[in-house]
């Protein structure tokens, strides 16, 4: 889990997997295994569901009952088990000295944990979050009719969270797969899992919102949703009102662990992408741009001559990087990739996510007042696509700064070409987070090799200037509105 802060709330991003994540698990209700039989469950109900058609003047809801009824036998409950070290009792350290000096060491325990997955192929391939199947020695898979089956992990990307599992059964039931491309928020949605170990659970909401980037390291444009999803509900599927599969359930925030009203769905289409990777080669590639990129505030919208603070900032550019060579430089505004329009930073790491390795992305930049069009094939990632920085922020009617030109032996250490280092700060400065030792390589986008340099660029700047700041390894874009 990972914890944010909202509005000065301490919240929580919560797996809802229940799974064996980090040598830990969250315990849900826990049935005993059966052993696995092969053999066949009939679909039942009606071959699709029909979309609601309103009446004029009335309001027609989805046969919320009618899809539940058709797929919920392809919706399964995900039972992990694992091993973990027994974490020390620390209310006695005397104890665990004396344990210690008799060489007694932590043993390890048995762990368990609950989660959801769903049909997608009828001889038994199924579709999970991948922290549902982390770290587990055994998984067993549960349909409707209670029957039970070991099932084999197929492949599991921890990037978005997807994992494949297959069981040895046939002529299972499966769902009907759509698209999160046509999903529009405010549109019905319905989950089935098995929240806190209740098995086939529905529960249904709206559409809040797509494309959702969040702080987690994901390179995911998560579906939001206001569906009662709890821990154990993870891996299950999402519906529309067609009965058609357009997500995964896999995140909440939370500030008790439980639903606030607020869930996270993983497209489909990705999921699907994945899936046929795992499939076809037991493993997956990701593409990568090679960019740190940060968000655009009305700060840095107004140093950089943008019409509104939209866009990912690129930072940094990876040397030999896809990004260096389609010709990107640090300063560049990224406003748009394959037509898709760039609102807030997040959306370009979505964008590259959900591409392969050697796709191309059309890129409408903003450089110096302008529009640029470059073009960008994407490289092979085993990690990381294009990560996001954030600055500290602040605003002043001065910058507040006292520099000097790069040594010699700097210059060799870092490897910059241009900069000058911070040697005091104060006053606006100070206050939007720059520090005494960083390297201002450039300002709104012009690099700089002297002090003068710096006090010209300032001097013909608007209402604010954008600094880039060398800090260690890491570069970010800091604005400091001049008054």
């Amino acid at each position: 889990m990972k914890n944010v802060h909202l509005k000065s709330a301490p919240l929580v991003l919560a797996l809802l997997g229940a799974g064996v994540v980090g040598g830990a698990a969250v315990e849900a209700l826990h049935h005993g295994a059966a052993p696995a039989t092969a053999g066949v469950l009939a679909p039942v109900a009606p071959p699709s569901v029909p979309s609601p058609t309103p009446g004029a003047g009335s309001v027609v809801m989805p046969d919320f009952p009618l899809i539940t009824q058709r797929y919920g036998p392809a919706v399964v409950n995900i039972s992990v088990t694992g091993r973990a070290q027994a974490t020390p009792d620390m209310s006695d350290p005397m104890e665990f000295f004396r344990q210690f000096q008799r060489g007694i060491r932590p043993r390890d325990v048995p762990v368990r944990g609950q989660g959801s997955g769903f049909i997608v192929g009828a001889e038994g391939i199924i579709l999970t979050n991948a922290h549902v199947v982390k770290d587990a020695s055994e998984v067993m898979v549960k349909l409707t009719d209670r029957r039970e089956f070991r099932a084999k992990v197929l492949g599991s990307d921890a990037k978005t969270d997807v994992a494949v599992l297959k069981i040895e059964a046939r002529n299972l039931p499966v769902v009907s797969m759509g698209s999160a491309e046509a999903l529009r928020p405010g549109e019905w949605v319905l989950a089935i899992g098995a929240p806190f170990g209740f098995e086939n659970t529905v529960t249904a909401g709206v559409v809040s919102a797509k494309g959702r980037s969040l702080p987690d390291d994901s390179a995911v444009p998560f579906i939001q949703t206001d569906v009662a999803v709890n821990p154990g509900n993870s891996g299950g599927p999402l519906f529309n009102a067609r009965g058609e599969v357009v997500g995964i359930n896999s995140q909440i925030y939370s500030q008790s662990g439980g639903y606030q009203g607020v869930s996270f769905a993983i497209p489909i289409d990705l999921a699907v992408r994945i899936k046929d990777q795992i499939v076809a080669h037991g493993k997956v590639e990701h593409a990568r741009l090679g960019v740190s990129v940060q968000e655009v505030n009305q700060s840095l919208a107004d140093s950089f001559g943008l019409d509104r603070p939209e866009g990912a900032l690129v930072a940094s550019v990876e040397k030999g990087s896809p990004a260096e060579r389609a010709g990107l430089k640090p300063g560049d505004v990224i406003r748009s990739a394959n037509g898709r329009t760039i609102v807030s930073s997040g959306d370009l790491p979505a964008i590259v996510g959900v591409s392969a390795p050697g796709d191309r992305l059309a890129l409408e930049v903003w450089r110096e007042g302008r529009k640029v069009q470059l073009n960008a094939e994407l490289a092979r990632s085993s990690d990381k696509v294009a990560t996001a920085a954030t600055p500290d922020l602040g605003e002043g009617a001065r910058l507040g700064l006292a520099l000097r030109p790069l040594a010699p032996e700097e210059k060799a250490q870092t490897g910059l070409r241009s900069g000058v280092v911070v040697e005091e700060v104060a006053g606006p400065a100070e206050a939007a987070g720059v520090e005494p030792g960083d390297v201002v390589v450039a300002v709104n986008g012009t690099a700089v090799t002297t002090p003068e340099q710096v006090k010209a660029a300032v001097g013909k700047s608007g209402k604010s200037v954008a600094l880039l700041i060398q800090r260690g390894e890491e570069r970010i874009f800091v604005p400091i509105r001049l008054g």
